[in-house]
Formats: structure tokens, C-alpha cells, sequence
């Protein structure tokens, strides 16, 4: 549905008198017989022209050319994907979580200087596509497609860079990094998720531009990342960072895990940050953002914990200094309050398998009861899988809660705080832990009224009144 959006859009276009083609990603993508994410267009109409055209249009980026065309109201539910760079510069549009479908229409253009480093300080607009394409970053995004003919114009060696696997800049690759620094991530997301070698030349200006990548917002790092993460190809992408010096710009917490020995009889795997390359390798595709940042992070905090005891390596007090750091993390790159809570819980929690065959019942609910508790019990076996490879304390999970009744997991609560009243007790902290054990109680079957919680609470608690 967008892909015939957007070819309507570059006919229409072509009809008023204009140029126009599909451009980027999107035609990388047609071409190795994948299903693209989005759909660019490219013409010499200026956005005043295109908006003229296509009066429900967002101008989103009209002083640098773009204009964003929104599919119409009718076919909005047939597209099951908010675009997000649509969804966060337009939120009115994408009000009640709907989905947005839209097509991008940039006009030709030549940029001229980048002094904050990632927008031209002056737009020319041209009618030439060879001069537009010239400005972009990799040669791989910059083929052009007649969707009329199914030619495809190919002014930078795109062509041949696909068919040989190679990520390359267009035209000088420090120059093309000095525009946007957030390139050289996109670079290393590119070789990952294709499998493509990055060209000796862009590889090196990587390395020598790295540490200008602290130019780029946090926001902007941060979900480059999350894709890294969550497209299929988390490990790659990662030992890419690593190769190009770009983890130790972006992430140094990681690139500390190189060389921290752990116990061979758990993790015979390797090191802390070989472990955590082979569980990235085992994320499922797609991924929640919050299970991979869990994934990557979950072991943290072992570098600053690291020591050899007689009996064997340790890492005493990882999990709360992991959270710690985990926690800088996300607020260092700006993660929303749901996000952070969730991949905070991830590591806070993950060592708590080791234990579960040994909880009581009470404890046991209340652990499986977790906002989003499958996303701790799918990082658990993949922790598992990436070290000694048990699975005895997952399988136990999982046969436990198929055989617990979800009503007794997350039952109803036998009484509150108006009984406690009632009974006599004055408000205060006391109300938690009383209502607490009448919980663990409920929970582990001993009590099965509110009339034995009540007599239990009167039993246990009476000189609180």
C-alpha cells in the first residue's frame, strides 16, 4: 500500500511537470528483494511546489527541502507501522497510537557546510539529481528509480557496492562524516545487517573521526543503537563498534567487559564481554527494544566488581552496581521512564533464577507476577544458552506456572487498609508489612478467607493496635 503511495506520488509528480523518482533505502532495499520500512521520494519541485500538490502535507523539514505526504484517511489502518521519524516531528497526526503511513518528498539539493554537524548551514535547491544524490551518505543509499521503467539511475557506483558487499561513502569519507557524525554509526548498522564489508578508506575515517561522535544528541545515538540491537544482527554490529572505536566513544561501560575473566564452570564460553556477544547473538528478531538493552547491560557492572578468590573468580555486588551503571546509561541517553524502569528491572533481576527452584510459594508469584515477566524469563534462558548452557531453572519456570492457576498468582486481596482500620491499627508503615504477609499467606495457601485473614492479622499483629 505505501509502495504504490509513493509511486503515485512521483507520477502525479511527473504529470505537474516535474522530475521525480524513489531514492534511497528504499530502492537499496527493492533491489536485494527485501521488503523496505519506507519509501523516500526525490524531485526538483520545491517544497511550496509540493505542497501545492499535496495540500495535506506536514513541513516537517521545508527549510532544508523535505516535506512529509501522509497516506489518505481511508487507507491509514492498512498500514501497520507508525514511520518513526513521521511519528515523533508530527505527534498530532499520529494522535490515539493509530498507525501513520507517509511517503518523504525531498526537493534536489546541494548542501553547503555543516558547522553543527549534522545540518547544512545553507540548502541550495537544483534541478539536478546527480548534484542531490552527491550530498548523501553511503553509495549504497544513493540509487535513484524510474518505478515508470524500473530503471534505475545510478550516479555513484550503488550498483556495484550492492553486488559486492561493500559499504562505501559517497565522495570523500571524512567529509561525509564531518556533515553528520551519526553516519558512522549508520555505516556500522549498514555492514551488520547486510553482512557487507565497510571499504578500507570509510573503515579508516570511522576510526579517525570516532570521538566526535559526543557531537551527536544522545537521542540520536540512542536509537541507532536500539536498531544495532534489535534487526537481527546485535553481535555483528557490536564487534564492529568495538573494531572501528566507536564502543569506546559510545558505550565504554561495554568495551570494559574485555578481558574480565569469569568462572570457567559457569561461563565456559569466555569473558564477561564475549558472553554478553554471544547472548546478543541469540536476541530474537524482532526484539523488544527493553529485552535487548536488558541483554546488553544485564552484566554490567562485573568489570568494577571483578575479584579472585581462593575457591574461585567473583563478582560480589554485581547486580546492584550493574543497575547502577545501567541506570547512568539510561539517563545519560535519554530513555523514557518506562524503558528505564523495564531494562533497570532486567538487570536488577537476573540473577534471581538461580534461586527459583528454592522459593517458597509466596516469593515465587510475586516474582512471576513482574510488569513484563516474560521479557525476564527470555533473557534468563538466553543468559543460559550464552554460558553453560543449563536450562533446568527456565524448564522449572515455565512447568510451575503452567501448573499454577493464574487466579492464585494474582488473586484478589482478602482485605486493606479500611479493615485494618476497622480492627483498630492507626495508619502508618505497619499497613504494608501487615498487609503483606496476609498477602504471602493467601499467596502460599494458608489463608483462603477474610475471615482467616483477619483472625491471622489479629493473632500476629495485635500489639499494633
Amino acid at each position: 500500500m505505501l509502495k504504490d503511495f509513493a509511486i503515485s506520488i512521483v507520477g502525479t509528480l511527473r504529470e505537474r511537470g516535474h522530475k521525480a523518482f524513489l531514492v534511497g533505502g528504499c530502492v537499496r532495499d527493492l533491489l536485494l528483494g527485501r521488503e523496505p520500512a519506507d519509501y523516500d521520494v526525490t524531485t526538483d519541485a520545491t517544497p511550496n511546489e509540493v505542497m501545492r500538490i499535496f495540500p495535506e502535507t506536514y513541513a516537517v523539514g521545508a527549510q532544508f527541502g523535505v516535506v512529509l505526504v501522509p497516506l489518505p484517511e481511508a487507507e491509514q489502518q492498512l498500514v501497520p507501522r507508525i514511520r518513526p521519524d513521521f511519528a515523533e516531528r508530527c505527534p498530532d497526526y499520529a494522535r490515539d497510537d493509530r498507525s501513520v503511513g507517509v511517503v518523504e518528498v525531498a526537493t534536489f539539493r546541494s548542501d553547503i557546510g555543516y558547522s553543527d554537524g549534522r545540518h547544512p548551514d545553507e540548502v541550495r535547491f537544483t534541478g539536478d539529481p546527480k548534484e542531490d544524490v552527491e550530498r548523501r551518505d553511503f553509495t549504497i543509499n544513493g540509487l535513484l528509480l524510474d518505478p515508470a521503467t524500473n530503471e534505475v539511475l545510478d550516479f555513484v557506483g550503488g550498483r556495484k557496492d550492492l553486488d559486492s558487499g561493500i559499504i562505501r561513502t559517497i565522495g570523500d569519507p571524512e567529509r561525509r562524516f564531518a556533515e553528520d557524525k551519526l553516519r558512522m554509526l549508520r555505516g556500522v548498522r549498514f555492514a551488520a545487517r547486510f553482512g557487507y564489508a565497510i571499504e578500507p578508506e570509510t573503515f579508516q575515517a570511522i576510526k579517525n573521526l570516532a570521538p566526535q561522535t559526543n557531537q551527536v544528541s544522545r537521542e540520536r545515538v540512542r536509537d541507532e543503537l536500539s536498531k544495532m540491537l534489535i534487526e537481527g544482527h546485535a553481535r555483528q554490529a557490536f564487534l564492529l563498534l568495538d573494531k572501528t572505536g566507536l564502543l569506546h566513544e559510545v558505550l565504554p561501560e561495554i568495551e570494559a567487559m574485555k578481558g574480565v575473566e569469569q568462572p570457567p564452570q559457569f561461563h565456559p564460553e569466555g569473558d564477561v564481554f564475549v558472553h554478553t556477544m554471544l547472548l546478543l547473538e541469540k536476541l530474537p528478531h524482532p526484539c523488544p527494544i527493553t529485552l535487548a538493552w536488558g541483554a546488553l547491560l544485564h552484566d554490567v557492572g562485573k568489570p568494577a566488581t571483578f575479584r579472585v578468590a581462593p575457591d574461585r573468580i567473583r563478582f560480589d555486588g554485581h547486580v546492584d552496581v550493574g543497575v547502577k551503571i545501567a541506570e547512568e546509561i539510561c539517563r545519560h541517553l535519554r530513555f523514557s521512564n518506562d524503558d528505564a524502569e523495564q531494562i533497570l528491572a532486567l538487570v536488577k533481576n537476573h540473577m534471581r533464577f538461580a534461586y527459583v527452584q528454592q522459593m517458597n510459594e509466596s516469593t515465587f508469584k510475586r516474582f512471576v507476577r513482574m510488569p513484563g515477566f516474560d521479557e525476564h524469563l527470555q533473557l534468563h534462558r538466553l543468559d543460559s544458552l550464552a554460558s553453560h548452557g543449563n536450562l533446568a531453572s527456565y524448564d522449572f519456570t515455565l512447568e510451575k506456572i503452567a501448573a499454577t492457576p493464574p487466579a492464585t498468582i494474582h488473586p484478589a486481596p482478602l482485605i486493606n487498609g479500611d479493615d485494618l482500620i476497622t480492627l483498630g491499627y492507626k495508619p502508618g508503615p505497619q499497613f504494608k508489612r501487615i498487609l503483606s504477609a496476609v498477602e504471602d499467606g493467601q499467596l502460599e495457601g494458608r489463608l483462603r478467607s477474610r475471615e482467616e485473614a483477619l483472625a491471622f492479622v489479629d493473632t500476629e499483629f495485635s500489639i499494633g493496635r
